[in-house]
């Protein structure tokens, strides 16, 4: 994984994708800040410093027929799954206006028209229900792929292994991706696994296993590419995609664990500085063009503020919309 890719990509493509991390940056970097400020209550996973996974896998998809479902660090995919940062702020703020209308918060965010099928609150509960998406996706023929997200504190849950099996056993179109941010809440995954190369365990499954820099954003799209052609005719694939969390699991995490030190070491990959630096020295990038860019953004994100801010509070009465019992 150490290996970097070649930047084989139209300057468009890169821009697009180094757009997107930097939109999900500055988001989660707004989302600290206001909840500091207390105006985001509850649970809050920030997703800075893995932003090259969410965006270099998505970034692959067709998402008029595609699916992504991932864990509770949900920030990231749905921004690049194309949803509205203020709606997604406004969910974070508890706002009527907000994705999943002020009830879902930061672990639920949801949207059917994205195709983006959650965020989920339960670890590894996202992978069955992920696992089932692709089996009306195959019955119907739809011929779209689901992108199923987890961390690797997730890796180890039952739920996962019976997926895995029921996936190939129906050769379901779904690729697997652990996001092996090394901490697992505050143990250090190798602590934890038998198995230091997770991908490794695909071929228990009879599945294909594919590992990547989960800091390039590119490595990341060569590889999950590559992944969903082979889902598309039938094949369900794994991979692992080694990246690593700048904040705490949670906003609440005092972060006792690791050092300073370690996360400077991969601060000094960082996935945007990383892919910036790279389109600079290809010419593919001028300093006027990355000014631009980071303005944009950042005015996209205090609008997006903004319209948490002023919008209204739910209604009593929302409290017992969309009850299935």
């Amino acid at each position: 994984m150490s290996k970097v890719s070649k930047l084989s990509f139209p300057k468009e493509v890169l821009l697009g994708m180094l757009d997107t991390m930097q939109r999900i940056r500055a988001f989660e970097e707004k989302a600290g800040q206001m909840y500091g400020l207390r105006k985001i209550g509850g649970f809050c996973h920030l997703y800075t410093g893995q932003e090259a996974v969410a965006v270099g896998a998505i970034s692959t998809l067709d998402l008029a027929k595609d699916y992504v479902l991932t864990a509770y660090r949900d920030h990231g995919h749905a921004l690049a799954c194309g949803l509205d940062p203020k709606a997604i702020m406004a969910e974070l703020f508890g706002k009527v206006t907000g994705v999943s209308r002020g009830k879902g918060g930061s672990m639920h965010l949801f949207d059917p028209e994205r195709h983006m099928l959650g965020g989920n609150g339960i670890v590894g509960a996202q992978i069955p229900i992920a696992t089932g998406v692709a089996l009306s996706q195959a019955y119907q023929k739809s011929g779209g792929v689901t992108l199923c997200f987890f961390g690797d504190g997730a890796f180890h849950q039952g739920a996962l292994h019976e997926s895995f099996n029921l996936a190939r056993i129906w050769n379901l179109p779904i690729v697997y991706i652990v996001e092996n941010n090394q901490w697992g809440m505050g143990t250090s995954w190798k602590k934890v696994s038998a198995q230091s190369d997770f991908s490794a365990t695909a071929a228990a499954y009879s599945m294909k296993g594919y590992a990547c820099d989960g800091m390039d954003v590119v490595a990341v799209r060569e590889t999950v590419a590559e992944a969903v052609a082979e889902a598309r005719s039938g094949n369900p694939a794994f991979i692992e995609a080694r990246t690593y969390r700048y904040k705490g699991h949670s906003m609440s995490d005092p972060q006792k664990y690791r050092t300073r030190d370690e996360i400077d070491i991969y601060r000094k990959r960082d996935p945007i500085l990383f892919l910036k630096g790279r389109m600079e020295d290809e010419k593919l990038l001028s300093p006027k063009e990355w000014d631009e860019l980071s303005a944009r953004v950042d005015a996209v994100i205090e609008e997006a503020v903004s319209f948490a801010e002023s919008s209204p509070e739910p209604a009593l009465g929302e409290l017992y919309a969309d009850l299935l019992a």
